[in-house]
């Protein structure tokens, strides 16, 4: 997934607000040092010095040392935040996540608390992998995503997650798409069937609709089940009339009265009926 500048130019802000009057305490000299006692400060430069590298690992692990030989100091709490950041920016999201996790644990009224719960989202967005692979990292980026809505509605960050929400679900139905195409080539049509039913029912806001309606009526016409292939036709037509699905749906249906006879025990019916 695409990483998101937002999380940078928050981080950034974060730096700036610490930075000043802190200029001059680094010494290149102690580039190759280990972390002896020092200055917080100087601890802390250090890290933004290697974060401003690029130099990930170093920047966390510094950010890291300023909370263990200062822990009580404002520059501790905020380090904590960069610490988790330097992570994410390296791709090493779990360790990003355990650094979140303990700083809202620490500071749960802190004013960064928001960023916090939207950062820990985005390792787990950004985690998402392609249709054909395991989605319970998209799960849990949709749990992640939801908390921040829910508990930061009025938020730049809410803002971003509910976008966010929408792509991870239109991910979520692309996947039992898949599945169901998969079971349909092997002419397992019940089972094919069951995964498009779910687009329908739990995915019907994704842009993958209109195809299960349609592979539904293949599937039912294949089953000869002709008055449920005539019912998902006529949901098709009725909410997408302009769709290439309509179109191939009503090819198959040639010649056939389009009109399915009225069956209350119907499935597609309720789902007419409830959610279209």
């Amino acid at each position: 997934m695409r990483r998101y500048a937002g999380a940078t130019a928050r981080a950034l802000a974060l730096v700036g607000t610490l930075a000043l009057g802190a200029c001059g305490l680094f010494s290149k000299d102690d580039d190759n040092k280990g972390y002896a006692e020092a200055p917080v400060e100087q601890l802390y430069n250090r890290a933004l010095d290697a974060l401003g590298s690029s130099d990930y690992k170093a920047a966390a692990k510094g950010f890291e040392e300023v909370d263990r030989q200062h822990p009580y100091s404002v520059w501790a709490v905020k380090a904590q935040i960069m610490t988790a950041f330097a992570y994410y920016q390296s791709n090493k999201y779990d360790e990003a996540i355990i650094a979140l996790d303990r700083f809202i644990n620490l500071h749960p009224g802190h004013k960064d608390v928001p960023y916090a719960y939207y950062l820990k989202a985005l390792c787990y967005y950004e985690q998402i992998s392609d249709v054909g692979r395991d989605q319970r990292m998209t799960e849990q980026a949709l749990n992640s995503l939801g908390e921040v809505v829910k508990r930061f509605p009025d938020t730049p960050y809410a803002r971003d997650a509910r976008l966010k929400v929408d792509l991870a679900i239109d991910h979520l139905g692309g996947k039992e798409m898949e599945v169901g195409r998969f079971y349909q080539t092997r002419k397992e049509y019940v089972a094919a069937i069951n995964r498009y039913r779910r687009v329908i029912e739990q995915y019907q806001t994704t842009t993958h609709t209109p195809e299960a309606l349609h592979r539904l009526v293949e599937c039912y016409l294949a089953l000869g089940v002709t008055n449920e292939a005539k019912m998902a036709a006529a949901v098709l037509g009725h909410n997408f009339p302009g769709s290439d699905w309509y179109a191939d749906s009503y090819y198959l249906l040639e010649g056939v009265d389009l009109r399915p006879d009225k069956d209350d025990s119907s499935w597609l019916g309720r789902v007419w009926k409830s959610i279209f």
